[in-house]
This record gives C-alpha cells, sequence and structure tokens, in this order.
C-alpha cells in the first residue's frame, strides 16, 4: 500500500512538471495554432507525431542512452539541421499567410508531419530528455518497468491535452477574427518558428 502511495505521489508530480513544460512557447505551440485555424482535431495529429519522437526517445533514455543525446556533435547535427526546418516551415507559413487566412489554402505539410519536425528539430527537447527528463525516468525505474510504463502515459497524456486544447482553442475561437487578424496570427506563427530556428542554429557555434 506504501508503495502504491508513493507511486501515485511521483505520477502527480510527473503530472505537474510535465504540463509546465509543455505549455512553454515554441515551434509545436506555434505550429498548432496554425493548424488548429482549419481542423480543431489537429492537436490530436501533432501530439501523436511529438509522441512518435518522445516515446522512442524515452525508452533510449530508460536503457541507458541518456549521454548520447547530450553529446555535442549530436546537438550540433540537431541544432543546424533542426534549425534550418523550422526557419523553412516558418517561411513557407508566412508565404501562405494570405490564402491560409482567407480559407482557401492550407499549410504544405500535415498535422502529424508538423508534430514530427516540430519536435524533431527541437535541440532544446532532447535537452530537456537528458536532464530533467532522465531524472524522472531514473526516479520512475524505482517502481520497475510498471513504473516507467505509467511514467510515459502521464506524460504523454499531459503533451496530447495541452495540445489539442490549443487547437480546439484556437479552431473554435477563429470566427471572432477578420482576415487581417488572421494574417497577423500566421505572421506571428511563422516569426516564432523562424526565431527559434535561428537561435537553434545560432546555439551550436
Amino acid at each position: 500500500m506504501e508503495e502504491v502511495i508513493k507511486l501515485l505521489l511521483f505520477l502527480i508530480s510527473v503530472f505537474f512538471i510535465s504540463m509546465g513544460a509543455v505549455m512553454m512557447p515554441g515551434p509545436v505551440l506555434a505550429v498548432t495554432i496554425a493548424k488548429g485555424h482549419k481542423d480543431k482535431n489537429a492537436g490530436a495529429l501533432i501530439a501523436l507525431g511529438h509522441g512518435i519522437i518522445e516515446v522512442p526517445l524515452m525508452l533510449l533514455i530508460y536503457f541507458g542512452f541518456a549521454k548520447f543525446f547530450s553529446s555535442d556533435p549530436i546537438k550540433i547535427v540537431i541544432g543546424l539541421v533542426g534549425g534550418a526546418m523550422l526557419v523553412f516551415m516558418g517561411m513557407q507559413m508566412y508565404r501562405g499567410r494570405k490564402i491560409i487566412a482567407a480559407e482557401s489554402g492550407e499549410l504544405p505539410y500535415g498535422s502529424l508531419t508538423a508534430g514530427i519536425i516540430t519536435t524533431s528539430s527541437n535541440p532544446y527537447f532532447f535537452l530537456w530528455w537528458a536532464t530533467t527528463g532522465t531524472t524522472l525516468i531514473l526516479a520512475a525505474n524505482a517502481f520497475g518497468f510498471i513504473g516507467f510504463l505509467l511514467f510515459v502515459v502521464v506524460h504523454w497524456s499531459c503533451d496530447f491535452i495541452w495540445i489539442l486544447f490549443v487547437s480546439v482553442a484556437t479552431f473554435r475561437s477563429k470566427h471572432l477574427w477578420d482576415n487581417r487578424i488572421h494574417e497577423i496570427v500566421f505572421s506571428v506563427c511563422s516569426a516564432i518558428l523562424v526565431i527559434f530556428g535561428l537561435k537553434f542554429i545560432i546555439s551550436v557555434f
């Protein structure tokens, strides 16, 4: 019974730590707002794309590969390639902002792809897992593999809930915006992607 209580307390702490991490502004949030403009359920696919990268990463850390993701060569590759991808996505979003805002166009990449790209191109995502995330996984390991699986479910559920909430909120509130506001929103989202992309590239030097 005492062990169950400890596990529940641990999972509660995981929930709050995970929510704090997932709610931080960044590329995933920007692309969720952009995709949520057309599809209220886009967040579900973006969260799935995020999970496609995140769950295998958690498994690798669980089996002892944390140091690999914090090594300088890996951080440089992720920073350069990932940063370039985000800049490219941001530029595409900016160029298409008028037709997307007018409901006659769509971003040239799907929600699932957007989730995969914005997650895998973020070096700070890997750094978080190599530090804070690793600490949590080690703590989960104290409860055995079942504790680790519950940790994975709780953490990814936080991602799913928040990202879906953002896309639904964006979709349901878009009728309050005129085309000019829509264009401004897309311009801001594209700027966020470009800024983060350039930040990631610069950070490797």
